[in-house]
């Protein structure tokens, strides 16, 4: 199943894109995509059989906003330096563990809502990203096949970072990585059914049309299950968690100087194979 979420920010409504691209209607059955749905399996095969029997009301997607897929989000946890090709144009050994950080749910808009460039920014870089979507609580998982089992879906997500803060300006990652509309998230959630491996997945980005980024999750060092399992050892997962997996090379930190770093007016685009596309305009904060 395609779960989506449209509507007014912080007023979304759950929704879902059939087979035939037709956006139907769940409020009637489900309160949100969060968490609480994504861990119960009854609820969940009840919107497959209603979508099934094809009784779910029509929306009108025209001039419909699409906010975030998942609401409610308890945490996002990111894993940097993890594609082989990214590691070798940032001149960096690949990690003997992966990399960990976190970014704040509150940087999570919608997959074509606008993106801040942060005042004083100079090095605004982009990222695209499989992320993964938890559905049942992980702790202290023993191997990567218990972590793809505790996956509920995946979807596109864009790691906007910006370089000077995250890497000039002392301490963690996290200055870098948490300025607001830092994580446009979107346009579905894919339910894990419909993405058998997550290892042979095409990501790409555009900057005003020109492609940038062109990877596929086969080049991860650390794959999906392996990345849950690990998690797992150092705190719990729960329903509704996000994990965004790294991204391939072609970030602007890798290009030759001048370093083409986003600037407001710049617009990215961004796909990733079955998962849908994202777009986004960029503006001063």
């Amino acid at each position: 199943m395609k779960l989506l979420r449209v509507g007014t920010a912080g007023a979304e409504r759950p929704a879902l894109l059939d087979a035939e691209g037709t956006l139907r209607d769940l409020s009637g059955l489900v309160d949100d995509v969060d968490g609480a749905l994504l861990a119960d399996d009854a609820a969940l095969a009840g919107v497959r059989a209603a979508a099934e029997a094809g009784g779910l009301p029509a929306l009108d997607a025209e001039g419909l906003r699409i906010g975030p897929p998942v609401g409610r989000i308890g945490k996002i946890v990111c894993i940097g330096l993890n594609y082989h090709d990214h590691a070798r144009e940032t001149g960096a050994e690949p990690p003997a563990e992966p990399v960990v950080f976190l970014k704040a749910p509150d940087t999570v808009v919608g997959p074509n809502d606008t993106v801040l460039v942060p005042r004083g920014s100079a090095k605004t870089d982009w990222e695209v990203e499989l992320a993964v979507v938890i559905g049942r609580t992980a702790r202290y998982l023993d191997s990567a096949e218990e972590g793809l089992a505790h996956v509920a879906g995946y979807a596109l997500a864009h790691d906007v970072s910006e370089r000077e803060f995250q890497i000039e300006r002392g301490g963690t990652w996290d200055k870098g990585k948490n300025c607001e509309t830092f994580n446009p998230l979107g346009p579905w959630l894919v339910t894990a059914d419909e993405v058998p491996d997550p290892q042979a997945l095409s990501l790409k980005l555009w900057v005003n049309g020109e492609l940038k980024q062109d990877g596929t999750t086969a080049e991860q060092i650390f794959p999906v299950g392996e990345v849950v399992r690990y998690v797992s050892r150092f705190m719990t997962l729960y329903p509704g968690d996000v994990i965004s997996t790294g991204t391939p090379a072609g970030v602007a930190m890798g290009q030759p100087e001048p370093k083409p770093y986003l600037r407001a007016g710049d617009v990215v685009e961004l796909e990733i194979a079955g998962l849908g596309r994202q777009r986004q305009e960029l503006k001063d904060a």
